[in-house]
């Protein structure tokens, strides 16, 4: 069986490109299981400093779930069941990566395509692209894409944006909060590069404990929020990238992060 995701590594950056671009880069459970894995690879290459997720061609960035492998399965059936449970393994697993992530939105971002790019750190999209969950036309509900728009839109955005299954162009989604910067058509590989090179110079170290901190005060109440965030900022102090970063300030170099 041939790979459905193809992984590369260039200027720091482990790109995995969602190759099945005649099914519009859905999500099959290969591509899942594959992403699971292109995912881990990026975490163990002491080369890659930034993981970069898109889709083949200009068109599709992800259309959601494969809608053909979809139709096969019973509704309610195990492999249903699996699927969704799939689903949440890489969302997770986006959010729990040691390596901070860019979504490359190269066209169209749908349902499920739309949750990838959201479990994304950040979003860097084509003017072309646009984003939605038109699964209610097909008497679906973006159940899974839920738990990130509660996190990205208020109430009512969110509640018209999987009611009615319409579309945002990018310019909107950008206006939304939904994505970091929109490129001009040809320009979105320098847009990402340009922000995957800021990211590069940072250190791992420090980006993985506030990442993961940014992420867990999310679910918190604002006492308890900043009870936990005095705990890792006591851990961040404790790295020894955080006594590098302030001997290099006070000696007026650029800091040799050792990622620790």
């Amino acid at each position: 069986m041939e790979n459905q995701v193809r992984y590369r590594l260039e200027d720091g950056q482990a790109v995995l490109t969602i190759d099945r671009e005649q099914a519009r880069n859905s999500l099959s459970p290969q591509v899942i299981a594959e992403l699971c894995d292109g995912i881990d690879a990026a975490e163990a290459d002491t080369k890659a400093r930034v993981i970069v997720l898109t889709g083949a061609g200009e068109s599709v960035f992800c259309a959601g779930g494969d809608l053909t492998g979809m139709g096969k399965q019973a509704a309610g059936s195990a492999g249903a069941d699996e699927a969704a449970r799939s689903y949440a393994r890489l969302i997770r697993k986006l959010g729990e990566a040691g390596k901070p992530s860019i979504a490359r939105v190269n066209g169209h971002a749908l349902g499920g395509g739309l949750g990838l790019a959201l479990g994304c750190d950040l979003v860097v999209a084509s003017e072309r692209a646009q984003f939605g969950t038109p699964e209610i036309e097909i008497g679906l509900f973006p159940m899974m894409v839920i738990a990130l728009l509660h996190r990205h839109l208020g109430r009512k955005r969110a509640l018209e944006l999987v009611m009615t299954g319409d579309r945002l162009s990018a310019a909107e989604a950008l206006a939304l909060g939904l994505v970091n910067r929109v490129a001009k058509s040809g320009a979105l590989d320098a847009a990402v590069g340009e922000l995957a090179l800021k990211l590069s110079g940072k250190s791992l170290a420090t980006l993985r404990l506030g990442r993961h901190a940014f992420f867990a005060a999310e679910d918190l109440a604002f006492s308890p929020a900043l009870k936990y965030l005095a705990t890792q900022l006591s851990s961040t102090l404790r790295l020894e990238d955080a006594a590098e970063g302030v001997a290099a300030f006070l000696e007026k170099r650029k800091p040799n992060w050792r990622d620790r």
